[in-house]
Parts: structure tokens; C-alpha cells; sequence
């Protein structure tokens, strides 16, 4: 086990946080299964106290999303009735490629905290891909998840040729989250990270 980077105080298997995850519905990492079957809260969190048991269950969820297992994420996720439940699912089902049911949990996340942070990691990946038209997805620090899936469906019907920009996004969408499911979990603010 090491210690999930950025997020002190986490510990999962290497191959657990391997590659980043696909953009539609991926290939599951086999390698990682036997990993994450073992994962539970209280190793993932290494005895410390859990404070907030459905962020935790989000961090476990977005693990299996991470490596492409996504109905056992969204076995998870459907359990969670939060916001960050709500986003994890969302999320699930945008990767599936069920964008109407995406955007209906997207509607249910709301007005959330991070979104302007995945906005301003938005601007700064499509600022790096001029060419690309993921800029659209960011005005200041406005993010709208509900674009973002547009894109991902124009991607999925090969509509859009921003699958890597698209897919960056989607992994620092996941970075936020998870850390924010984390910080909440155990009682620690996302200013503290």
C-alpha cells in the first residue's frame, strides 16, 4: 500500500491509482479488481475516524470509476444521496454513454463548490490545446457540467475531436472530487488541501 498522491493519509494499491480513467465506458482494469474488492473504508482511510460515512462511500466509488469498473461504482453511488453521490453518478452514467440520465443526476448535484475549481482546470488544460473547442466549457469561473456531457456525447457520436482534452478534464473533475469526498469524510475542509 502507499499513500494516494495528494491525498495524505489515503492508502491504496499502486495499481489501483495507476492510469487515469477513459472518457466513455473503458476497459476494466483487471490488474486492480482484486485490490479494490479488498478496499473497504476503513483501509482506505487507515483507521481514521470517518466522520462523514457517504463521502467515504464516494471516494470508494469514484476508485472503481477511476479503472473503469462502472457498475460497481454505480452500486455504490446509487447509495449516496448527496450532492457528491448525485455527481458520482452523474458522472457513471455520462461515462456509460446514457448522457440524458448523466444530465438528470447533474441537475440533482446543483450549485456545487467545486464547480469553480473543475472550471478554472478546465481553462487552464484548454488553454493548452488552442486548436481544441473544450474552451468553451469554461467562461471565468463558471462550469457547467451539463456542456461537458454535451461534449462528452459529441465525442462518443464522433462529433467532437476533443477526446484528450475532454479526458483531462474528466480526470481533474475526478482529482476535485475525490478530494473533496476525502476532506469531507474524515472532517477536514477542501481549504485545508
Amino acid at each position: 500500500m502507499i499513500s494516494f498522491p495528494g491525498f495524505p493519509g489515503l492508502a491504496v494499491d499502486p495499481v489501483v491509482i495507476g492510469r487515469p480513467p477513459a472518457l466513455g465506458r473503458g476497459s476494466p482494469n483487471e490488474a486492480a479488481r482484486p485490490s479494490l474488492r479488498r478496499l473497504s473504508i476503513e483501509s482506505l482511510f487507515e483507521g481514521r475516524r470517518i466522520v462523514d460515512l457517504d463521502a467515504a462511500k464516494g471516494c470508494l466509488a469514484g476508485l472503481w470509476l477511476w479503472n473503469d469498473f462502472l457498475e460497481e461504482s454505480h452500486a455504490v453511488s446509487q447509495t449516496i444521496d448527496t450532492p457528491e453521490g448525485s455527481w458520482w453518478h452523474g458522472i457513471m452514467h455520462r461515462r456509460e454513454g446514457d448522457f440524458g440520465n448523466a444530465k438528470y443526476w447533474f441537475r440533482r448535484v446543483g450549485d456545487h463548490s467545486l464547480y469553480p475549481g473543475v472550471a478554472e482546470a478546465a481553462g487552464r488544460i484548454a488553454a493548452a490545446c488552442p486548436d481544441a473547442g473544450a474552451d468553451r466549457l469554461a467562461s471565468g469561473s463558471e462550469w457547467d457540467p451539463f456542456r461537458f456531457v454535451d461534449l462528452c456525447e459529441g465525442i462518443a457520436r464522433r462529433r467532437s475531436a476533443d477526446d484528450r482534452v475532454a479526458r483531462e478534464i474528466a480526470a481533474e473533475e475526478w482529482r476535485l472530487l475525490f478530494g473533496h469526498c476525502a476532506a469531507l469524510a474524515v472532517g477536514e475542509t477542501d481549504s485545508a488541501r
